[in-house]
């Protein structure tokens, strides 16, 4: 017996929704974006504000390009969807190096072995950032 399988496409858009939940909250949480904040983690504004947004952009952008590339399987529109996923990746893998940056972690070991969340979602935005979307079997 044969068990059927989800479309590739279907099976990683699941993954996109928790990743892009959690940059989504964490993006919205930063808002409104001000110095203080910013200084309160000793940033400069303009780094802030790019990862509030950088945040909050990535996660639309994981979500908008998983249903795009759900609709559209091939042509100017799946490019396009593909190419939103992958910068939406990149993004996520940016914003999550640099809140592991500003921990100051002992070693990459420290980071590996206790920083389960952070790993994961560095590790999730890399899978996207690489992959893009997932095509239909023919």
């Amino acid at each position: 017996m044969k068990i059927p399988k989800a479309p590739a496409p279907f099976a990683t858009f699941l993954l996109r929704v928790p990743l892009s939940v959690m940059f989504l909250q964490q993006g919205l949480s930063k808002f409104p974006v001000n110095d203080t904040t910013a200084e309160a983690f000793g940033l400069p504004f303009i780094v802030w504000w790019f990862v509030a947004y950088g945040e909050v952009g990535s996660a639309v952008g994981l979500i908008v390009g998983g249903i795009m590339g759900i609709l559209f399987t091939n042509g100017l529109l799946s490019d396009l969807a593909d190419l939103l996923t992958r910068f939406s990746g990149i993004t996520m893998t940016c914003v999550v190096t640099g809140v592991i940056w500003i921990m100051m972690p002992n070693s990459l070991m420290d980071v590996i072995l206790r920083d389960y969340l952070h790993v994961s979602l560095y590790v999730g935005g890399l899978y996207f950032a690489l992959r893009g979307n997932a095509k239909y079997a023919l």
